[in-house]
């Protein structure tokens, strides 16, 4: 059985994925979901993923994983080289954590930014298969919290090439992700933050970036 990604070429959580998936060299099939024209809340992708998110990733062995953390862990797990967990139990607990960090205090700033004060998302202010509404004052906690966030990044990166340990890992895949998905609530690292905008122009080598 062939592994597919269920994909969004547009939004930053099937993104991570397919990140994941070029660093590895997986060679995989891919099924675009128009999260834009509400495709995820359709009959016929309820039917793939309940949760009605993306990515979503269907293993070659049958299983169907719906969250990023899932389809981390297996991918490691099958293809475990070239390691992007840690090798060590020090490189796996620096990772993890940093992993975790980059996702609350980035990612989950820009969300709540967005999801809050987007007109096409009213009533739709978390992802799935439930109706939420918008709170606006969560929008401005979410762009403070992307703003110190920046700030953490850059002081965590003085001197370092990557986010955790001295190696590439999911975390810096995270980090670029959320990074440049910034961009949908108009904020971006500037000259303030030099070691942050080093840290992102080295990733651009990487070709999976470009993805």
């Amino acid at each position: 059985m062939t592994i597919t990604l269920y994909d969004c070429a547009t939004a930053p959580s099937p993104r991570r994925a397919r990140i994941l998936l070029a660093e590895k060299g997986i060679a995989h099939e891919t099924m675009q979901v128009d999260l834009r024209n509400g495709e995820q809340l359709s009959d016929a992708y309820r039917q793939v993923n309940p949760s009605c998110t993306v990515p979503a990733l269907r293993t070659d062995d049958g299983a169907l994983l719906t969250d990023n953390a899932a389809i981390t862990a297996w991918l490691e797990a099958r293809f475990p080289q070239p390691s992007l967990l840690g090798e060590t139990p020090r490189e796996k607990a620096e990772i993890a954590s940093w992993n975790w960090r980059v996702e609350f205090e980035g990612l989950l700033a820009i969300a709540e930014a967005m999801r809050n004060s987007a007109p096409a998302m009213v009533n739709r202010a978390l992802p799935g298969p439930v109706d939420y509404p918008q709170i606006p004052e969560l929008a401005q906690r979410g762009l403070s919290r992307l703003q110190q966030f920046f700030v953490t990044l850059n002081e965590r990166l003085a001197g370092r090439d990557f986010i955790a340990a001295d190696r590439f890992s999911i975390a810096d895949i995270t980090a670029v992700v959320a990074v440049d998905f910034a961009r949908v609530v108009k904020l971006k690292p500037g000259e303030q933050h030099p070691h942050l905008l080093r840290w992102r122009a080295g990733m651009a080598q990487r070709p999976a970036m470009s993805l």
